[in-house]
Order: structure tokens, then sequence, then C-alpha cells
């Protein structure tokens, strides 16, 4: 079975849906679209335009209104959807959401950013952690895991328009790119940089200082998979062409 998964923080899908986002997923024609940054509830915006392309659709909002949020949309009917994590500081914000199938599991996930101060930034930390155990606990039980999302990290100076001025700014400092190091590590695939090694391809630019026109952007979103698909890896790109946010689209096509 082909499987193409499309990720996308929508950074509010209100505003996206008003510039063109339907349409848009009806052209990509995801068979699993995860979204991420929300800002809303389901009943805040019709789910019914999704349905009707043929969407079985799942929301996880936080409880702060306008805030965060989740969601996977699957023209794959799964056998479980699991909301959340059963952390409930991580919960509260509507970080987590899964879906299983048959031979594996998807997840739509949004980290904290910490760019608003120590105290996030405290709490990315703590996330960090409590995610990466909660991940090495899950795949005891789903081997075949695909976690999608804005994890708000730049991994390496490749993945990042200016490294050096960068140096000490939060989604690139030392202690987070060394997580994502040791969550690799742990067994899972950066599934873009598997056919890509090359510079200058990101998927999330400032409105700021003309940064998208100029390419001046970080990649922060990611496909991860787990070593055990490895071999089903046909194609991972990166959509910049979208412009519904101040993020762009990832994609990853599979063979099951």
């Amino acid at each position: 079975m082909n499987v193409k998964i499309i990720s996308y923080n929508l950074n509010g899908i209100r505003a996206a849906m008003t510039k063109g986002l339907l349409d848009w997923v009806k052209a990509a024609n995801p068979d699993i679209f995860c979204i991420q940054e929300l800002k809303a509830e389901h009943n805040q915006f019709e789910v019914k335009l999704f349905e009707n392309l043929g969407y079985h659709c799942y929301w996880h909002s936080a409880k702060k209104k306008g805030y965060s949020g989740v969601a996977i949309l699957s023209k794959i009917s799964p056998e479980k959807v699991v909301v959340g994590c059963e952390i409930p500081e991580i919960d509260d914000e509507g970080r987590i959401i899964r879906a299983d199938y048959k031979n594996f599991s998807v997840m739509s996930t949004y980290f904290p950013s910490g760019t608003s101060g120590d105290e996030r930034q405290g709490f990315k930390y703590i996330f960090l952690d409590k995610f990466y155990d909660y991940i090495q606990s899950l795949r005891k039980e789903i081997p075949n895991l695909i976690i999608c999302g804005d994890i708000n990290i730049c991994h390496k100076e490749i993945d990042i328009h200016n490294p050096i001025s960068n140096k000490n700014s939060t989604g690139f400092l030392p202690p987070e790119r060394e997580w994502v190091t040791k969550f690799i590590e742990s067994g899972f695939v950066d599934s873009f940089r598997h056919f890509n090694d090359e510079p200058h391809h990101y998927t999330w630019w400032s409105y700021r200082f003309n940064s998208r026109k100029q390419n001046k952007g970080w990649r922060i979103d990611y496909q991860m998979v787990a070593e055990s698909l490895k071999p089903s890896l046909k194609r991972s790109a990166i959509l910049p062409e979208a412009h519904h946010s101040d993020h762009c689209p990832t994609l990853l096509e599979l063979e099951i």
C-alpha cells in the first residue's frame, strides 16, 4: 500500500482556510494530513468541508482558546485514535494526537517554542524529556511509528539560514540540538535528510524582513520515521510553494 502523508503547521486553521487551504488539500490529496497549531476548536470552522473530501477528522485542541492544537485527517480509517499522551501539562496544551493503522502509526505533534521567555524555555526542556521517555515506552507496543510535526528545533547548521548569528537563539540551542541527535539515534530516521543533504531547505520563515522571499528560514518541521520503516521510504520533500502560513508543509511517501 502506498501512503502519502503531509504535515503542516497552519498557524491558525481559520486564517489558512481564507487563503485557499481547502483547494490546496484537495489538489495535494494526502492519504493522511497532520495539522499543527490549529488555534481553534472543531466547532469554530466547518469540519464538514474536509469530511466531504473523504477525510475522517480527529482533533485535539488546547484548553486555552485560540492556542496550539493538533489534528489528523485521514482517508484511511484508523483502527484506533489516541488523543494526548496522558501527561496533563502536555495534554492541556493540545500537542499530541496519534492514529494507529494495521501496520504503522502516525502522530501529529506540536512542540513548545520557548521563544516567549525563560519559563517557556524551561517548559520546552521538560516537554523534550517527557516526550522522549513517552516515545521510548510507546515503541515497545508500536514499533512502526511515524512522528510528524513542528518540533521547533533546527537540528544542524544546514537547517538554519545563519547558524552563527542564531547560535544563542531558542530553537537552535546546543541542548535542543543534542536532544534531536539523541532522539534520532534512539531509532528514528529524519526522512527529509534521508533523501536530501543539500542546504537552503527550510519550513518556517519570519514574517519580518521579507524573510521568505529571501529564503532566510529555519527547518523546524519534520517527519521522523522509525528505523523499522526505513525500507518503506519512497520520497520525502518540503513544499515551499504552499503559502497558507509562516510554515510550509512537509511530504512523506511510503510503501507499507
